[in-house]
């Protein structure tokens, strides 16, 4: 019988460490690439050139070709400020993901459409979490949101998420349960529905 339950334990183990996420890759982005992602709204077209935050271009394109975006919703939005989004929908590839990188030297301002990186408010803390600046937010830029990329298409689908939530919903819940906790308790949040890389010349 001991035997038995050892052999039950490890495979137990092995399935855990089978269905654990893989560690996060590194490869170095594309000197210009599109993310679009295609949204329960509809699509939004983020233009990236390396060159304005190398630093942040890498994670996000690394996080996009991981589909780490799948199914990751628009928790947080501010009117004519920000629309934030970046935990995933289960609580272990938030986890995986969870390493911050250094702070890239804000290039691009944070204007109108600009995709940005969050942080905790400490100097190289991003990790994963992103926002879209809904208005000119070029304050920001003082305090070292480096903009990373550009809406070229889609503008109108992000000023159409669904705001009623506001800020309401937790970050500490989303990251600690994960998409069941939103969809419980705010089931109208819009969502990502995949998240594809195109390489441009």
């Amino acid at each position: 019988m001991k035997r038995l339950i050892l052999t039950f334990a490890a495979l137990l183990v092995l399935a855990g460490c089978l269905s654990a996420p893989k560690p996060p890759t590194q490869l170095t982005a594309p000197a210009k690439f599109q993310v679009n992602f295609n949204t329960s709204k509809g699509l939004i077209v983020v233009d990236v050139n390396r060159a304005d935050a190398p630093i942040g271009a890498d994670r996000l394109y690394n996080l996009v070709k991981a589909g780490y975006f799948t199914e990751c919703r628009f928790f947080r939005i501010v009117a004519g400020f920000v629309v934030q989004f970046g935990v995933a929908s289960t609580p272990p590839v938030t986890k995986a993901w969870n390493i911050q990188i250094k702070d890239d030297k804000v290039i691009k301002s944070n204007t109108r459409g600009v995709l940005s990186f969050a942080a905790s408010g400490d100097p190289d803390t991003r990790t994963t979490q992103l926002f879209f600046n809904l208005g000119d937010n070029a304050r920001l830029d003082k305090v070292g949101f480096a903009g990373i990329g550009q809406i070229s298409k889609g503008l109108e689908i992000v000023d159409s998420l669904y705001a009623g939530d506001r800020e309401l919903p937790d970050q500490a819940k989303i990251e600690r349960i994960g998409n069941s906790y939103l969809q419980k308790e705010f089931p109208n949040l819009d969502y990502i529905k995949t998240a594809t890389i195109t390489v441009l010349k």
